[in-house]
């Protein structure tokens, strides 16, 4: 038994009103309906098909949005910003906030700041480095930043600030191109 599986741009267009669990998925990320169009008439611009990769990717990223509570608040061309409340179901045995969460905010940030381009983009790898311990209540943002993209790789810082603007952690990726894109063009 095979079937074809759907892309994140042919799940992002399904009717979601229809579905018996039907939540808001696009609801969550600004739309971009009056699309900016460069020069060469019908290209998207660059900033527009970022914001587009990131409402395409975030609409099915049920592991980020529903299960992390993540909320994404920006994807430009290389740059993506993204928010997450620490709760209760965070804490490890010490009290303070899993480092997974934490690693996972940052790589869910570096996902979308690769993939802002619309060329499909994965890890080849990645480090972080834990700086201060995070708290219930805290309320993380993760700032990711392309530092450079060479052929099909590139590197990316992401900053993982609390609410007070202290930096809890630092994470660096290399990102490594596929093929296809996030939707299509």
């Amino acid at each position: 038994f095979f079937f074809k599986q759907k892309t994140a741009y042919e799940i992002y267009q399904c009717d979601w009103s229809s579905d018996v669990c039907s939540s808001d998925l696009r609801g969550s990320v600004p739309f971009c309906k009056n699309a900016r169009r460069s020069s060469k008439g019908n290209e998207m611009d660059a900033l527009d098909r970022a914001r587009k990769v990131g409402e395409t990717m975030f609409a099915v990223d049920t592991a980020s949005r529903l299960t992390m509570g993540m909320e994404l608040l920006t994807c430009e061309p290389g740059r993506a910003v993204l928010r997450m409340p620490i709760k209760a179901m965070h804490l490890n045995g010490h009290q303070i906030c899993h480092g997974g969460f934490i690693f996972t905010l940052a790589d869910t940030t570096f996902a979308f700041a690769c993939n802002s381009h619309n060329k499909n983009a994965v890890a080849a790898g990645c480090s972080i480095e834990f700086l201060k311990p995070v708290r219930e209540g805290d309320v993380l943002t993760c700032e990711g930043l392309e530092q450079t993209l060479s052929g099909r790789h590139g590197i990316y810082d992401m900053r993982v600030q609390n609410q007070h603007g202290e930096v809890v952690a630092l994470f660096r990726g290399k990102s490594a191109q596929i093929a296809g894109t996030v939707f299509p063009e």
